[in-house]
């Protein structure tokens, strides 16, 4: 008898399980959201990750200073007038980044041994001002020049050869104007063989 009620009781459970299972699969289901259902769209492996946020534009860096410019002015063939090959090296001087820093010029007039050491001297003065002449017209402030006669102290090149005859070739490369543009501090060394003097407005 007990065993029957037993059979009885498990068999009522079963079927009130059964009508609860049935009564939740016919309960409508939200819909899955948007997010939840559509996958995630991997980036290409070769796409770099910026960190630099797009409104912000990186510096710039600074350009680099340039170096002194150490430029010659031939007179190769005597005098002190500016032929084809001295205008040639003075426009490259005026076409040059140091000239465009506003740094001092300095320029230091040169001859060959020839004559005494006076008229050289004033020789090597006539050609500095000539070539500071030059760059005055062509816009650069004369305040900016200085000029150094050196005469024939600081040759490059042999001015007779070793059986003391003139060296022709030696004597034209020794006529010249050498042209520094450098910074004040650079530039201020003169050395002490030289007169230096600023141009005038003459």
């Amino acid at each position: 008898m007990r065993i029957a009620q037993a059979g009885l009781a498990c068999a009522a459970l079963a079927i009130a399980l059964a009508g609860c299972r049935d009564a939740r699969e016919r309960q409508p289901q939200p819909e899955p959201a948007p997010s939840d259902t559509a996958p995630a769209t991997p980036a290409p492996e070769d796409t770099p990750i910026s960190i630099i946020r797009p409104d912000i534009a990186p510096e710039a860096s600074p350009a680099p200073e340039p170096e002194p410019l150490e430029a010659v002015v031939p007179f190769a063939g005597g005098g002190h007038a500016l032929d084809e090959a001295a205008e040639a090296a003075l426009n490259d001087v005026l076409a040059s980044p140091q000239l465009a820093e506003g740094w001092p010029i300095i320029l230091r007039g040169h001859t060959d041994s020839a004559g005494d050491d006076q008229a050289n001297l004033r020789a090597s003065r006539r050609r500095a001002t000539a070539v500071a002449d030059w760059l005055v017209a062509h816009g650069v402030d004369r305040q900016r020049i200085t000029l150094i006669a050196l005469g024939e102290q600081r040759p490059v090149a042999p001015n007779a050869h070793l059986d003391g005859t003139p060296d022709e070739e030696g004597r034209a490369k020794n006529r010249r104007v050498t042209v520094t543009i450098a910074p004040a501090a650079d530039s201020e060394d003169t050395g002490p063989d030289t007169k230096a003097e600023k141009t005038s407005s003459s």
